[in-house]
């Protein structure tokens, strides 16, 4: 059994490599790039994004050559928008995207609809042969898909999270992995928060605190090679 034991808070934790995962959240045009929704509705911050894409950018990399699997998550949703959850779902309400196109007659059919520029996966790290992609239609990536069965099937019980933004869905589909019983491991330079930067450090608490264990892509990468 191949093992790196990796430098984190609260402490150090030992990763089985054959049973670890690297989950990928979200790196879309949507939310990286100029011209997609988080541009659009003027939340992008373009130095911290591609600071954010070098350094999954690595770690993806690392990943790939230790033979740890890696899956990314897209948020997506059906052009038709019945997967959105309508006005009884409080996603309908809340989901910056949905609202946008909801309140903006020229927006529809923009944002994270399945198919356009706007959901793809960045160029700069496009999955690859043998890497798995999920569509999910909330921000935590274990509802409405298959991502416990996958991780179940392969017999993973470490993952470590990466992706895009830290206080929305890679929070929320790290305090479901702690749920469903896995190890979760947030690498807090490989992520970005949206809103006030005391968001960033609220999830790295609570994941030091209660969730899981943060460590660093540096700490991660040495680690790993």
């Amino acid at each position: 059994m191949a093992e790196a034991i990796v430098p984190a808070k609260p402490e150090s934790i030992t990763l089985d490599i054959e049973r670890t995962a690297l989950i990928v959240v979200d790196m879309q045009n949507a939310f990286c790039k100029k011209e997609g929704m988080l541009d659009v509705l003027g939340a992008l911050n373009e130095v911290k994004v591609r600071r954010i894409i070098e350094t999954d950018k690595k770690l993806i990399e690392v990943s790939r050559n230790k033979g740890i699997k890696v899956i990314y998550l897209r948020m997506t949703y059906s052009p038709d928008l019945t997967d959105a959850g309508g006005a009884e779902s409080p996603n309908y309400w809340k989901e910056l995207g949905l609202i946008a196109m909801r309140e903006n007659p020229e927006l529809k059919g923009r944002f994270l609809i399945s198919g356009t520029w706007d959901w793809e996966i960045i160029d700069e790290l496009k999955p690859q042969p043998g890497d798995i992609v999920i569509n999910k239609s909330r921000y935590s990536g274990f509802v409405n898909t298959n991502l416990d069965e996958i991780l179940k099937t392969q017999s993973i019980k470490h993952l470590i999270f990466l992706g895009l933004v830290t206080n929305v869905c890679v929070e929320s589909t790290l305090r479901d992995a702690y749920f469903h019983e896995y190890f979760p491991v947030l690498v807090s330079d490989g992520c970005g928060n949206l809103g006030p930067e005391f968001t960033q450090k609220a999830t790295i608490w609570n994941v030091t605190r209660v969730f899981g264990w943060v460590t660093t892509s540096h700490d991660l990468v040495k680690a790993l090679e």
